[in-house]
């Protein structure tokens, strides 16, 4: 039997880790890992926090992190492909505990980057978390102040000086719940604005209906050219050359980009046999190198010239 999206989601294993640097390799060391995951029977939200109270406590703390992704059906993160799974399967195997068990990982820094970066042009978790969830934090540590703050700690004992780094990974577990329960349920969580960035991701997905059905929706709510374009990118890959030449037709006046002449010079030369049409907006540039250019302006002046 299929699982229900909603139980998928309450075994998410939601995690961010804060460390005594960003460089990785073996001189970085996590001290405190946010876990955050949905209880099966109330679907409230549970966090956890993993505190390193001191250095030689290391390898517990990495052995409870795996066991609860070894419980999850996927792992959550955001931007841990890239930093905080491969810092944390390092210090694994540096404590000489067993590798951490195979787990779909979802990492919301890739998603953002895809719907949003039209809108958002900082695309870390609080500007993603301001921009598009409406949270504002209040009272938050910059993230500069962070392993300062536990250096004082492990130096002093003084754990007042934690107080904010916990609210402050709390905020991120927190945050990253909420983006998967917006990019889990219907569009109407997202601006239309962000609505053509999702078409764009389902086509490259492979998923052209769908695409093809929420571009056309973006459109028709007046999302604007990106819409537009996706609609005309997807028409494209759905072998519905007539709607990408009329949608790639209708942008090229107002928005200057060599790769959109581009795809629209091929259309008018191969779908529409237009060849002039073609060689006017080669004129204008696409954005090919020299040598293609000129190859393409030659073909079309032939083709231009051919008697009908």
């Amino acid at each position: 039997m299929r699982a229900s999206r909603r139980s998928i989601r309450k075994r998410l294993c939601i995690s961010n880790t804060e460390t005594t640097g960003l460089a990785g390799g073996t001189g970085t060391v996590p001290f405190l890992i946010g876990l955050a995951w949905f209880e099966p029977e109330s679907s409230a939200l549970v966090v956890e926090q993993l505190l390193l109270r001191q250095l030689g406590e290391e390898a517990p703390m990495l052995a409870r992190f795996a066991a609860r992704v070894a419980e999850a059906s996927a792992l959550v993160t955001y931007n841990g492909k890239s930093f905080d799974l491969p810092l944390l399967k390092t210090r694994l195997v540096m404590n000489r505990l067993p590798e951490l068990a195979a787990a779909p990982h979802l990492d919301l820094v890739h998603v953002a980057r895809r719907l949003h970066r039209h809108r958002v042009p900082q695309l870390n978790l609080i500007h993603v978390e301001s921009e598009v969830l409406g949270f504002i934090r209040t009272g938050d540590i910059p993230g500069a102040e962070i392993c300062s703050r536990y250096t004082h700690y492990l130096r002093t004992g003084d754990d007042s000086a934690l107080v904010a780094v916990l609210d402050h990974n709390e905020w991120d577990v927190v945050a990253m719940a909420a983006l998967v329960g917006l990019y889990g349920e219907p569009l109407t969580g997202l601006v239309p604005a962000d609505w053509a960035f999702v078409a764009r991701t389902l086509r490259r997905a492979g998923s052209l209906d769908l695409a093809n059905e929420i571009a056309e929706r973006a459109v028709a709510i007046g999302a604007g050219s990106d819409a537009v374009r996706a609609r005309g990118e997807i028409a494209k890959a759905r072998g519905d050359k007539a709607q990408a030449l009329a949608d790639f037709a209708s942008l090229v006046e107002s928005v200057d980009d060599p790769a959109l002449r581009l795809e629209l010079a091929k259309l008018y030369e191969h779908h529409a046999k237009a060849p002039l049409a073609a060689l006017e907006l080669v004129l204008r540039g696409t954005g090919e190198t020299t040598e293609a250019t000129t190859r393409r302006m030659s073909r079309l002046r032939k083709k231009r010239d051919r008697p009908r």
